[in-house]
């Protein structure tokens, strides 16, 4: 099994955990819970700024010393906009499921910036419709770089069946502004029906021998976690099979500058 995929446990609790330590890389960080009705997670942000998105669910929350109340509506990624918190650096945060709960926790440094707690709901959340024909993917911003963070760009994307996304295929690993932003990135991936199965790649340019640092192709199965630490990255959803994924991406400037592989960047002009 390639070392950029991560597969979730079955059950409940804390299914998966990618840590900068684990991923070998420096700002990411990525958590997923599971929770049954009164089951509870929990955590504390210490130097690093944390985005809880509820991806399928209610709980109740609190951050810092906040109640915020009972948050979530949607049963399903593939139906409406989530709700989110967002937790500064320093801060304690815990949330107790009422329904079935598909908690995301995404993490990554915090620089110091004292923003509050804030609740993200879905009427504060822009959507957006990306490319065109079987390039169709439907985008939804939870925390873009229009909005306060000290480091984390958090985005979930819906890919129709038989579409393409992340495509044509872009990278953003160089730090070399304002032609291109180094970010780490992490793929939550969920399908719809669950028992589907959808492919992603992973890979870096070929050097003058052909040779690319990086070159993995992954089946991607619901509820798998795809590590992105760099090259280009697209998916496929297959036919029949709608593709749900929540992106959480952060380097050292919070900003998304892309860079196209030459070769494929006619697609953006067909």
């Amino acid at each position: 099994m390639s070392k950029l995929l991560v597969k979730a446990d079955k059950g409940h609790g804390r299914v998966a955990h990618v840590t900068p330590q684990s991923a070998g890389w420096t700002y990411v960080g990525f958590d997923l819970h599971r929770l049954r009705p009164g089951e509870t997670a929990s955590g504390q942000t210490a130097d690093r700024e944390v985005c809880l998105v509820f991806v399928t669910g209610k709980g109740k929350a609190k951050a810092g010393d906040k109640d915020l109340g009972l948050l979530g509506e949607r049963m399903s990624p593939f139906e409406g906009k989530p709700w989110s918190v967002y937790v500064p650096q320093g801060s304690d945060w815990s949330v107790t499921a009422d329904t079935d709960l598909e908690l995301a926790v995404c993490s990554a440094p915090g620089h110091g910036g004292g923003l509050p707690v804030r609740v993200i709901g879905p009427k504060d959340l822009g959507q957006e419709v990306r490319g065109k024909g079987t390039n169709t993917r439907y985008v939804t911003n939870i925390l873009p770089e229009g909005k306060p963070a000290d480091s984390l760009l958090v985005v979930e994307v819906i890919t129709p069946g038989g579409h393409t996304s992340s495509y044509p295929p872009h990278k953003h690993d160089q730090d070399n502004l304002p032609d291109e932003s180094y970010l780490e990135e992490t793929y939550y991936h969920r399908l719809n029906p669950p028992q589907g199965f959808a492919f992603q790649r992973v890979y870096t340019d070929a050097d003058r021998n052909g040779a690319r640092s990086l070159d993995e192709t992954m089946a991607i199965e619901d509820g798998d976690v795809v590590l992105v630490p760099k090259g280009y990255h697209p998916c496929a959803a297959c036919h029949g099979y709608d593709l749900y994924y929540l992106n959480v991406m952060a380097g050292p400037k919070r900003t998304w500058k892309f860079h196209n592989a030459p070769e494929h960047e006619w697609l953006m002009k067909s």
